[in-house]
């Protein structure tokens, strides 16, 4: 099947897979270009800056770099789910190019995301690695290292438990509505995608069960707890430095 100009077909599967792609914003957005740029003249009005501190005000996280972790799992899954979705239910994936694709940093999913126009891209691993790990991934790594000294272990970690995240919840779709041929194309796309040099090392993937080898941080926010991948049993004794690599 083609890529439609609205991708459509994602919409069953719910606002996180849900890339909108018609219309214009309400009001201008940053590219994910601009939003990686570590450099920014007025730090107040960097997007990912602005995100990290909803994160933590919503959170009332202790640290930023705890509100940086969860800021930049929540932008992996979006990409993630996007790329995955189409490819298995399109056998195409858009071009995600991060000049191409606008982000609401104040936004939620569906409504964060804006791809003015849909350029379709194979959907084999090396092409989805590339797109979603070098044209994304990486350059959100080395920004949020930069600003907020957050372990490259943690954030790879968050990418490998987004992208797990992603394929779980569209497995379980593709299964409920007899799309059996959608979910083993998922399942097979997610193993070899865990091949990739920079997730490979991150947890362990079974079926679509996965445990990570680092961890989030989430547990260290008021209220919070391990998360159900999480490479924990228990949470740790707080300290300044647990759990970050």
């Amino acid at each position: 099947m083609d890529l439609d100009p609205g991708l459509a077909a994602l919409r069953p599967l719910g606002g996180f897979f849900v890339l909108p792609t018609r219309g214009a914003p309400h009001r201008p957005l940053p590219t994910l270009a601009q939003t990686y740029e570590i450099e920014s003249s007025d730090i107040c009005r960097n997007s990912m800056t602005f995100r990290v501190e909803k994160v933590a005000n919503t959170l009332r996280a202790p640290e930023p770099r705890i509100a940086a972790s969860v800021a930049q799992q929540g932008l992996a899954a979006r990409l993630w789910s996007v790329a995955l979705g189409c490819a298995a239910l399109y056998g195409r994936i858009p071009d995600l190019d991060p000049h191409l694709l606008h982000w609401d940093p104040d936004g939620s999913a569906p409504d964060d995301l804006w791809l003015p126009e849909v350029r379709p891209l194979p959907a084999d691993a090396g092409t989805v690695a590339a797109v979603v790990v070098h044209g994304h991934l990486e350059p959100l790594a080395e920004a949020l290292r930069a600003r907020y000294r957050v372990a490259a272990g943690l954030l790879w970690g968050n990418a490998g438990s987004a992208l797990a995240g992603a394929a779980r919840q569209l497995d379980h779709w593709a299964r409920a509505n007899g799309r059996t041929d959608v979910a083993a194309l998922a399942r097979s796309l997610t193993a070899e995608l865990f091949g990739h040099p920079r997730l490979t090392a991150t947890g362990t993937l079974t079926g679509t069960a996965f445990r990570r080898r680092s961890c989030c941080l989430y547990y260290r926010v008021p209220g919070g707890g391990l998360c159900g991948d999480c490479c924990f049993t228990r949470p740790p004794r707080s300290s300044p430095h647990a759990a970050s690599g």
